[in-house]
């Protein structure tokens, strides 16, 4: 259940290319998740918004290129710091690629911001859903998204002493 947010000015792009731009930030967020994109479960829960921001100001001067953010949002558990590096590389590849270069390359142009939902903070269908809950949807059995959930999320905890 990925969510992105994607800031990208109005025009920035070919209206082709932001297509397939959002597209792909759909497989990339779904792939450093963990799930595979071409799995029609998980890419059904995947979801993007695109936002326009009305201006940017760079330096304290409005800007003269486009600049992006990128917000990746994947329940608690499923990024550590190898996933997130790389999804920050690809996500940035992705959108200056999609420019074809209409602008310079500068990567700091794009920024990506993956993070990570507390678990039991993320609320859908009128109701708080866990990575339990998501994993088991996703694998087709609710005992092994169980399972699944217990092993990323034991990742995250501290070794009893």
């Amino acid at each position: 259940m990925p969510m992105l947010d994607a800031y990208i000015p109005d025009g920035a792009l070919d209206p082709t290319d932001e297509r397939a731009l959002l597209a792909r930030l759909t497989d990339i967020l779904l792939e450093h998740e963990g799930a595979d994109p071409a799995n029609p479960v998980a890419r059904k829960l995947a979801k993007v918004w695109l936002h326009r921001p009305a201006a940017l100001y760079h330096a304290g001067e409005p800007a003269t290129l486009p600049h992006y953010k990128i917000i990746c949002s994947v329940p608690e558990g499923q990024f550590d710091d190898e996933r997130r590096s790389s999804m920050t590389r690809a996500v940035t590849d992705a959108v200056i690629g999609a420019e074809r270069g209409r602008y310079d390359d500068d990567p700091y142009r794009v920024w990506v911001f993956p993070s990570e939902v507390t678990e039991g903070t993320w609320g859908a269908g009128g109701r708080i859903v866990r990575l339990s809950d998501i994993a088991g949807v996703v694998l087709g059995d609710p005992e092994r998204g169980r399972a699944y959930a217990e092993r990323r999320l034991g990742l995250r905890q501290p070794a009893a002493v």
